[in-house]
């Protein structure tokens, strides 16, 4: 009898950036957003025109998931894919907060950070109120109220 093939849970613990400065990433979340990270750790791990480097910054964040900024170059290595140019747009990464001021104020610490806004937050049909901002790589982040969560 074959063994039952496991299955994928259905959660999320990493989410791996891609940056073109490390440093200037890690300032942008630690310093601007104000997310809490040991900063630049595995630059023991020196890497090759074929092997990644280990330099990496994460934050640890709520419910056990954890953001990493990851060199672009490092991070095609490590997956074994071309280095291509950044993208944004493909998706966004969502951040939920108690109220519509929330949003506001978020999106303008972000924005004094570095970050652009490709327009204001506004009510939605659906019945939330977000805003969209592009973290200093082109990430793609949106900032919701929901008043039903």
């Amino acid at each position: 009898m074959l063994g039952r093939l496991p299955t994928m849970e259905p959660r999320i613990n990493l989410i791996t950036l891609a940056v073109s400065d490390l440093d200037r990433a890690l300032a942008f979340y630690r310093e601007g957003l104000g997310l809490e990270s040991a900063g630049v750790t595995g630059t023991e791990f020196v890497g090759s025109d074929e092997t990644p480097a280990g330099d990496i910054a994460m934050f640890h964040l709520d419910g056990n998931l954890i953001l990493a900024l990851y060199p672009r170059t490092e991070l095609a290595k490590d997956a074994g894919v071309p280095v291509g140019p950044a993208q944004s747009g493909e998706f966004s990464i969502g951040h939920l907060v108690s109220s519509k001021r929330d949003v506001d104020a978020l999106l303008a610490q972000a924005e004094a950070a570095g970050a652009t806004l490709p327009g204001p937050p506004h009510d939605r049909p659906w019945g939330i109120y977000s805003g969209y901002f592009r973290d200093l790589d082109g990430h793609l982040w949106e900032i919701i109220w929901n008043p039903r969560a």
